[in-house]
Parts: C-alpha cells; structure tokens; sequence
C-alpha cells in the first residue's frame, strides 16, 4: 500500500490557519462492535490548528468516534465503520491507505500511560521512527528528534540526563508525558487524546493541560474528556455525545453558557451523566 497521496503534499509544509480547512471531518459515520451500534451517524468537523473537546456521560460512544480517527478501532475484532473519515479531503478508509502510514500522521495517546517497558526514554520516544517508510534517520538525526520531542512534551528537562533508563522509572504523569512525546515524534498533524489525564495527580494533570493548549500552535488536537472543567480550559470547540449521537457542537464558551439543546444543558448542570 501507498502513502496517503495528500500526506506527500502537507509533509513537511505549514499546517492550515485556525480559518482553514478543516483537518479532519466525518460524514455519516457509524461505527459497531459485532451488533452494537456504537456511534450513530456522526457528521463532525474538526478545525485545524484547534483544540476540539468531546465530552459526554460514559458509555456515549466518545472513545469510539476518536479510535475511528487513526483506524484503531478496526484493530477490535468485529468492529466495523461505514460512513466516512476525511483526513485533508482524502478518506482514510479507502482501500489504498495504509493505516500504520496514518497513524505516523494521526498520533494517539490513551488513557493509562503505555510506556514500552523493555525500551529506554530515548527508545520510547524514538520507537515510531522505526516504522516510517523509506530510509530510517541516523542516530544523530534520531538523537535530534527525540530532544524535540521531549522538549515539546514538556519533558526534556526532567529526564535529559537519564535518557537511557528504563521508561517505567519516571512517575505516571511523566510517563504520559513521555507517551505524548512518542506521538509527536513522527510529527503528526492530528492528535487524539483519550482521557489523558484520567489517572493523573492534579501536578500532572495541569501540566498535560498546559502542553495540550500549547500544541494547537503546530498541529489539531481532539480530546475525549469526562472533565467538563478541562475542556473548558483547554479547547475551542466542544462536541456533546449521547447514546452515540452527536447532540451538539460549538464553540466552548457557547457551549458552557449557552447550549443549544436542552440535554445539553442539563449535562452540563450536572442533572445526568
């Protein structure tokens, strides 16, 4: 399989303006696990260089529609998608897209930290370097890459001099940090975000929350969160899901104060969910 032909013409160029087209987009998305429908119909842009919240009561289908993003869910047997998932215009379920390629573009980070154990700092960081087609970076160049990684997640000061000790040695909040440099390393444009800081201590949590606002600058964010406070903090547009349909989408400061739909509302006051 080839890579994605719009991949070859934003390689390497300056992401869209917030104004710009979108990065990704769904039209008519649902997607199943065996006989259960997970997320009914969802039609959903997410602007580039933003930061888009999704958020709802557990169990909605939030962590489902982001799988979908980056072909994770595939990965799940009897899953299945129809409808379709634009990555700059191109459908990533097309036959000739090849969805390891996609996820070099489209990173993820899950809830609990996934640190690769037998692997060193500098491994980790450095592991989605080894599957890229083509010819693979010299160590210098590697090198490079890892430290700008690190330094994007907010962690290069912290574990600069221990490079080479085990993952599994740094705390859980540096831990996700470090997952999130593995992701950026491959310099996605998209990054999804389940939950990132689910399991994190508050310290942890406000740092991840800072980097996350930060990112909007180079690349689109998607986060899943049941912290309305967070994605308040941290987007610019939310989305609303409830029994896998998309009730509403805006901008987070509409949202929180002026929803549209009265489930909504009562959401976000804390009637349900």
């Amino acid at each position: 399989m080839t890579e994605l032909v719009t991949l070859r013409e934003v390689e390497g160029a300056p992401m869209p303006s917030a104004s710009g087209p979108c990065a990704m987009r769904t039209i008519g998305l649902d997607a199943y696990f065996g006989s259960v429908h997970a997320v009914r119909s969802v039609s959903l842009d997410m602007p580039s260089n933003e930061v888009t919240a999704i958020i709802g009561p557990s169990g909605c289908g939030k962590s489902t529609l982001l799988r979908t993003l980056n072909r994770m869910h595939e990965t799940v047997p009897t899953a299945r998608v129809s409808g379709q998932v634009l990555f700059h215009g191109q459908d990533i379920y097309a036959d000739e897209v090849n969805p390891i390629t996609l996820r070099r573009h489209v990173g993820m980070v899950f809830q609990r930290p996934t640190p690769f154990p037998t692997m060193s700092i500098r491994d980790n960081v450095a592991a989605g370097l080894r599957v890229q087609a083509g010819d693979k970076p010299r160590r210098a160049e590697v090198d490079a890459i890892v430290e700008r990684a690190l330094r994007e997640a907010a962690l290069w000061d912290e574990v600069k001099d221990r490079l080479n000790a085990s993952a599994t040695g740094i705390s859980g909040g540096q831990q996700q940090r470090l997952c999130i440099a593995r992701a950026l390393a491959t310099a996605p444009h998209v990054l999804l975000l389940d939950e990132p800081t689910a399991s994190l201590d508050p310290a942890s949590t406000q740092k991840v929350e800072e980097l996350v606002y930060e990112l909007r600058r180079t690349m689109t964010v998607v986060i899943v969160t049941h912290n309305m406070q967070q994605a308040a903090r941290v987007s610019d547009r939310t989305v609303f899901m409830l029994a896998g349909e998309l009730v509403e989408t805006a901008p987070t400061r509409v949202m929180f104060t002026t929803p549209s739909d009265p489930r909504t509302e009562a959401y976000i006051t804390g009637r349900f969910g």
